[in-house]
Order: structure tokens, then sequence, then C-alpha cells
């Protein structure tokens, strides 16, 4: 039987290595596609893969099947849950995989994409362009259906100029810029804040006008210091939470 390939990762040692192998596999998992399989690989072939000990890969698969993701069969294997859904509370220890795992998971229609001129609120992280090219996109429930959140990405043009739209329809933006673009991203930093449903936003996520949601802005940056993306996204207030983990060094 075919097994499931989960993506690279390249391990952050300031992290917990269970953590860092347990966010990219939840990722993957989350990000695959109908007709993947869904067998796992053998605890060895996932740590050979990951480059862990085989103790650490089984501590980050106890963590998945804690949250329900995956199934463990003595004998049998490991085996992803053909109905996973999010409901687990976003957790945050810093690692990009960690970034990528949270935005991971929905269904995604880019709703368009267009170059721009800087908006005024961006203005200050594009102080060398005078336009940026916008990618607007929706995410829904793979199980309902229901609008979760929408995005816009304000990306600077020669990043966008290497980037294939058709990636955003099944990986998330900080996934397609640092695998498929091959941008060196060295750190993003994210606010979120309570806000009111504009028109807009309340016509696509189905939400009364001025109702509560969760507005979040990521703003990424590269190896030499450029911000390269910066994402506006808006959550429905009645399906997230966010919560953040201080692990001591």
């Amino acid at each position: 039987m075919t097994a499931f390939a989960p993506d690279s990762l390249v391990l952050n040692r300031k992290l917990p290595l269970w953590y860092q192998v347990s966010q990219s596999l939840r990722a993957s998992i989350l990000g695959r596609r109908p007709h993947d399989p869904l067998r796992l690989p053998t605890e060895e072939q996932l740590a050979e893969h990951y480059g862990v000990s085989v103790l650490t890969m089984r501590q980050a698969l106890k963590e998945l099947e804690s949250e329900g993701l995956i199934s463990r069969h003595r004998r049998r294997g490991t085996f992803i849950e053909p109905g996973v859904r999010r409901s687990a509370p976003r957790r945050l220890l810093g690692s990009i995989d960690a970034i990528v795992a949270q935005q991971s998971g929905e269904l995604t229609t880019v709703l368009g994409h267009a170059p721009e001129p800087v908006p005024g609120g961006l203005a200050e992280y594009f102080p060398d362009t005078d336009e940026v090219v916008t990618y607007r996109r929706l995410r829904c429930d793979g199980d309902s259906g229901e609008p979760v959140n929408w995005a816009e990405n304000a990306v600077r043009p020669d990043v966008a100029a290497r980037l294939d739209v058709a990636d955003l329809e099944r990986w998330p933006m900080t996934k397609v810029l640092r695998d498929a673009v091959g941008v060196r991203i060295s750190r993003i930093t994210d606010t979120v804040e309570a806000r009111l449903a504009d028109p807009e936003t309340a016509e696509l996520l189905q939400v009364p006008l001025l109702s509560p949601i969760l507005h979040y802005t990521g703003v990424t940056y590269d190896d030499e210091g450029r911000v390269v993306d910066v994402a506006r996204i808006r959550y429905r207030g009645d399906r997230f939470s966010f919560s953040v983990t201080v692990e001591a060094e």
C-alpha cells in the first residue's frame, strides 16, 4: 500500500524537535489532496525523513493522535483520519512551520490578484516600491463549505513575478513563498486584534454587519530584511481562538 508523503522540514534547534515535526506533519495532513493516501510511513521511515530519533517521532505522532488527526493500529500502521477538521486553538512557538500549520486545512479560492499602488497603511513596509501585487483569497471549511476567513496578501512585485497563483489554492502563502518561490524567510511578525466586520467582510464570511471578527496582520521578512509579503486576514470570531506557548530556553 502506498504511504502518504509528508513535506520536508528544516529543523530549528532552538525549538523542541517533536513540536516542529508534529506541526510540519500536521500542515501536510491538513493540506493533503483528496486522492493522497491515508496511510502514513512507519515511525522509522518518518524519523529518517525528518532527521530525528524514533522517540522524537513517536512523541510527535502522539500529539497528532491526541488532536484526532491520525489513528494508530497495532500491526496495521498509522492512518490519517479521513474526516479531520480543524478545531483546536492555534498554538505558536515561533517556527515558520507553525505558521504554515496554522494556515493549512481549509479549501481556498483565489478571488483575484492584480498589481496596485501600495495601500497607504502599508507604505512603511514597502519604502522602495510604489506598487505591490495583491492576492485576495477566501477559505472555507472542508466539511461544511462554510466561510471561515478571507485574506489579502500584498506581495513585493519581484517576488510575485515568480509566484504561481494555482499554488495558492493548495498551499498557504507562507509555504508558497518559502518552498515554491524560494524566499529565504527570516521572520514573521504577527498582530491579532478584535475588529467589527465591514460590509465586504460580512458578505464574504456570511456574518452580520459589525459582528466581531479577528483581524490578523502578518509581516514576512526575507533574509535581507526586506518585507516580501503583508497578509491581512479576517477570521470569523465564532470559529477561531489563538493561544501562545512560551518555552523557557
